[in-house]
């Protein structure tokens, strides 16, 4: 053993990962790709691909504390999903074609079959959102991290034409809101999540009988649903003004990032249907319906905001590919000193929906 394996490093750890994770990466290769792992940089002709005017856009993200829970049960198989559908459906908000994904692994001990399970997930990730997994870096810091506990971060890059860029200028007065149902949790919430847990005295491996078999643990470790698939072809076409990733901070936060100040939305929550974690999640935290949808998606993982001629073509192509979108609400004028977001029957920012507005 060399002085640095006994400062808590072992390099060979990390060589032994790159064998195990090269046929992962390499299922990820997509047009443009150049090279492959190993090199000191990760290469990409964006020349190889059709586009006349693009632009790169790009997100970074992480998962959360939604690991301390992946390392409680021991599962480390989805969360590299998580990591790759938060910046790729934020790059899809944008109007962009995920094109190269790169992850950070920092750890206290590098135990290869463990880091393996977590990339075989990151490029899983990739493998649905259309990218290519173009590198990464696994850190091993044993004296800033517990031997069993790590941290992952990505950064993914996607390129848009120009003119398909979507900026808050594009939704008008009357465009509908189209909800694409989350697959629960999604990767936000989960200091909350984990207190509520606590609170209740109860295990990630119990089975609360609102969520029909499952445990906590399967529940809220269900991966972050990636969009790009379904969406992707209706941002490219033209037929969508208008995207809201719905992640930190909910509907209140997110949706209305999606266009300008001249503008309202309107949500009503009757009109989709939310995942059981949730009920459960008010019931056992105590929360009210505003603490809720300013923390979680609460069943929505993404909306889109779309014209009412194309509305029907919409979503006949999303219910082809698999996404199923419901009328949520609609975008209208705002009145002089409104809020931007309405949710019926929620206060948000102090702000209530009343009868005599609807």
């Amino acid at each position: 053993m060399n002085r640095y394996q006994a400062a808590g490093v072992d390099v060979t750890a990390g060589y032994e990962l790159v064998k195990k994770i090269k046929a992962d990466v390499a299922a990820t290769k997509r047009p443009g790709v150049r090279g492959g792992i190993g090199s000191f940089g990760g290469l990409f002709d964006l020349g190889s691909l059709n586009y006349h005017h693009p632009v790169l856009v790009a997100g970074t993200d992480g998962v959360g504390t939604k690991l301390m829970i992946a390392q409680a049960v021991g599962d480390h198989t989805t969360v590299g999903i998580d990591l790759v559908a938060m910046c790729a459906n934020d790059v899809l908000a944008q109007g962009a074609e995920p094109l190269f994904f790169l992850d950070y692994i920092a750890t206290g001990k590098n135990v290869p079959a463990k880091m393996a399970a977590i990339v075989s997930g990151v490029a899983a990730g990739c493998r649905q959102a259309g990218c290519a997994l173009l590198g990464g870096e696994t850190a091993e810091m044993p004296d800033m991290y517990a031997q069993d506990e790590y941290d992952l971060a990505g950064t993914l890059t996607g390129a848009a034409e120009k003119e398909q860029l979507l900026t808050a200028d594009r939704p008008q007065v009357g465009d509908v809101l189209l909800g694409l149902a989350s697959s629960g949790v999604h990767s936000n919430g989960f200091s909350l999540v984990r207190q509520i847990v606590q609170e209740a005295g109860m295990t990630y491996a119990d089975r609360p009988a609102a969520l029909a078999g499952a445990s906590l643990g399967e529940a809220l470790l269900t991966p972050t649903k990636i969009y790009v698939p379904a969406v992707l072809p209706l941002v490219q076409a033209g037929q969508v003004h208008g995207i809201a990733h719905i992640t930190g901070g909910g509907l209140p936060e997110n949706l209305p990032r999606m266009f300008g100040d001249a503008l309202q939305a309107v949500v009503d929550p009757a009109t989709w249907a939310r995942p059981a974690i949730f009920d459960w999640l008010l019931a056992a935290g105590d929360l009210s319906l505003a603490d809720a949808f300013a923390t979680f998606n609460m069943g929505l993982g993404l909306i889109l905001a779309v014209a009412p001629d194309q509305v029907a073509a919409v979503q006949a192509a999303l219910a082809v590919a698999g996404e199923p979108a419901v009328e949520v609400g609609r975008l209208q004028a705002r009145p002089a000193g409104a809020a931007k977001l309405i949710i019926k029957g929620v206060t948000v920012n102090g702000t209530e929906e009343k009868e005599e507005e609807k």
